[in-house]
Parts: structure tokens; sequence; C-alpha cells
């Protein structure tokens, strides 16, 4: 196969050192897009080859010389790209959310239909090991018929805060996190129950991030950036993007570019994201939802509770324990500090029975082991997979509407209802 890529930040590494490494069998890179060339040329350096580079109105040039197309760019940009590989009869394979609205799922949807290529949303959640087994003991019947679940997932202050310094904090572009991040949850519980969402209720605020809440616990005066504030290295909330090799030149190095700052201030203006969300969902099986999503903790990771007609089970999971300061000033040591304290746990809790601790088989690599499964679905196909964790257009469409639902709820006041199987808001 023969692929371009469209978007080269930081999402399209995954997908560039899979085929330049493990998965280099399975194809090569032919093009890349993107508003900015000098990030173009950075991973034309990684990829060590005279690779064309095309600017997005010359996108027609890099599909005549592919197979397939990888999306990787500004969530609200993937509609154009998609619809424009898929009319071209390419396979497509994006990054999630599938888009942020509900008239560009319409015109994706439209465009799977007609065209003879295939489409792959990377919901690498659904091969992290513990979501598998979560599949697979629901699928087993082991708590009966799901009534109720609730799900909590915080985010804490390295990678909840980065969503406020970079363009996912403009909803115009992500759709707020009920979209970009809340999709990957979304369509956990979609797989997990094998149903489609169909009435949402929400409440959301933005009450940690943005200038007005700096103002209100008297943090002002605040500076507009990372680089150059009087604060860099000692203030947590200040990321020094100089720090880390990849950032610098995917990012500062290009700024005079397209004049895209990656390390806006969280506490700055121009945040229309909420921090703070809570969702009532109802779903095509009559099982219900709680679920909450919150940005600012001191800690990150999920618990998630199924309760059924013959038990309960319950996922425990704790990504960073808690965070240190220097690693969210300086993001190369962030990794370095995610695996502190980390630690999983899933307990089986039938009905007249003791808890189960169930075993969570973890492989090697990026959560658990799952993104190497992810990668080998993308690249060499899925195969007889008995948990069918490959994910069309359909279940991008679903995940996107339930935050899109969710949004316009919290906006309104009122229940948003979704038919056709959870595809289209009624």
């Amino acid at each position: 196969m023969k692929y371009a890529f469209v978007g080269l930040g930081h999402r399209a590494q995954m997908y560039v050192d899979a085929l330049l490494g493990e998965w280099r069998d399975a194809g090569t890179i032919v093009a890349l897009c993107d508003t900015n060339r000098t990030r173009m040329d950075y991973y034309a350096e990684r990829i060590g080859a005279q690779v064309p580079r095309f600017a997005p109105d010359e996108f027609d040039k890099a599909l005549e010389l592919a197979d397939a197309v990888i999306v990787t760019t500004v969530d609200a940009a993937h509609a154009r790209y998609v619809c424009a590989a898929l009319d071209a009869g390419k396979d497509v394979i994006v990054e999630k959310p599938l888009t942020t609205d509900a008239e560009r799922c319409a015109a994706i949807a439209a465009s799977a239909e007609r065209s003879s290529g295939r489409l792959i949303v990377t919901f690498n959640y659904r091969y992290s090991p513990r979501n598998s087994a979560v599949r697979r003991i629901l699928m087993d019947g082991a708590i009966g018929e799901v009534t109720s679940v609730h799900f909590e997932w915080t985010l804490d202050t390295i990678h909840g805060a980065d969503y406020f310094r970079r363009w996912h904090r403009d909803r115009d572009s992500s759709g707020g996190l009920l979209v970009h991040k809340s999709t990957h949850h979304f369509d956990l519980i979609n797989w997990w129950l094998g149903a489609a969402p169909a009435l949402v209720f929400a409440q959301a605020d933005l009450r940690f991030y943005g200038a007005e809440n700096a103002r209100n616990r008297g943090l002002d005066p605040r500076p507009e950036r990372g680089q150059g504030a009087p604060g860099l290295g000692t203030d947590p909330f200040i990321l020094d993007i100089s720090a880390d090799d990849r950032l610098r030149s995917l990012y500062l190095d290009a700024e005079h570019e397209d004049g895209y700052i990656r390390d806006q201030d969280v506490f700055g203006e121009g945040v229309t994201i909420d921090d703070n969300m809570s969702v009532l969902v109802r779903y095509t099986n009559r099982a219900i939802m709680t679920y909450s999503l919150h940005a600012h903790a001191p800690w990150e990771g999920y618990r998630v509770a199924f309760n059924g007609t013959e038990g309960r089970l319950e996922l425990d999971v704790v990504e960073r324990e808690w965070t240190p300061p220097h690693a969210a000033i300086d993001p190369s040591a962030a990794s370095k500090a995610h695996a502190s304290g980390a630690w999983e746990r899933l307990t089986l809790r039938r009905h007249w029975s003791r808890p189960e601790e169930v075993p969570i088989e973890s492989g090697a690599g990026g959560h658990g082991g799952g993104d190497r499964l992810l990668l080998d679905d993308v690249f060499r196909g899925a195969g007889d997979d008995p948990l069918a964790r490959q994910a069309g257009y359909r279940d991008g469409i679903r995940s996107v509407l339930t935050g899109v639902a969710a949004t316009m709820s919290a906006r309104t006041g009122a229940p948003v209802a979704l038919e056709d199987d959870g595809t289209r808001v009624r």
C-alpha cells in the first residue's frame, strides 16, 4: 500500500514510525500534506526520502500518488480530507474524533456509503487489554443484562491542562472535550454494550481554566504564552516546549509560517471549551449511563462500573497517581513520571458470590500493548476478531454525535434525542 499523510502534527508520528519500523512491510509513505512546510520537512527527514510535500489546496495531487490516506489534522478539518479521499476511492484511516458536528458526520456517511474505499476510525482504547477484558466478560454474560453504567474520567494538570494551551481550546476547531476527548469514552460504552445512544442530557461549564476563572482566583497578570514568560521553569501551568526536541521542531520552529502558538497560557483569553462535564445517556438496549469528565484533577485515570441483572463489573485505572510540578513544566519528563503509581484492577461481583479479581494480561508498548494491536488491524487487517475492535464510520459517528448531543443539551438545558441507531440527531 502507498500511504499519504494529511496533518503532520504530533499525532502523525505513531503511524509514520509504524510504517518505518515494525509495519514497514505493509506499505510506503508517498506523500505529505499540511498547512506548514516546516512540519512536513520534520517528517520528511524522519522518513529519510524525498517524499513529495503538498499544501492543502494540492491535496488532489497527494491522492493521485496514494492507495490510502491517514488523516491526523485538526478535528474540524477531518471531514474535508476524509470525504475527498473516499470520493476518490481511497482507503482512509482517521484519528478520533471522526469529525466535530452533525453536518460533517452526514457528509462523511454519504461519501462512505458510495465509496469503494474503506474507512477506519482509530479508537485505540478498544485495544487496551483491560478494556478488551471488559468487552469479553460482558459478551460472556457474566453479569447478565447490563442495566446501568457509571463512568468517571479524570484528566490531570499535565494532560488536562494541555488541551487548554493548544488548538483544542477553540470549540470550532475541536468540538470541545465532549467531542474531542469523550468520543473515546462514548465509543467504549457503545462497543462494550453493543448498543447505540438514544437520548442524551448534559450539563457543562468552564470552572478552572480561562481568563475569567484566573481573575476570580487572583491569578492576574498572566503571560500570553510559555516561551519568554517570567514564570517559565517554575510555574507548573507554563509549558516549556523548547525543552522537548520534537515539540520544538514541530511547533516552535514552525511558528513563522502559520502563527500557531502551541504553548498558550491555560488561563488566557480565547478558551471556549468546558473543563467540567456531566452526561446522562439512555441507550437502545434500555441501559442508562452517568458519565463525568473533569479536566483539572490531581490524578489521571478512570473508573467504570456496570450493573447487571446477575451482578456488577468494576474497572479502576490509575494512569498517573499524582502530578509532579517538573513534569508539567518539562514535557520530556511527563512520560517518565507517567508510570509512577500506575495500577489497574478489574473486579467481577456476582450475586451471592465473593468478588473475583480478573487478571489483565498486558503486552509491550503503549496502552498495555493495545497500540500494537491497533496498528496490526490498520496495516495488516483485522482478521477474525471475536471482540470486533476495528471501528468503522458508523462507530465514529455514534461517538461524535453523543458528544454533539451532550453539548447541545448543556447549552439548551433540554434532552437531545438521536435516531437511526445513533447516527443522526433528531
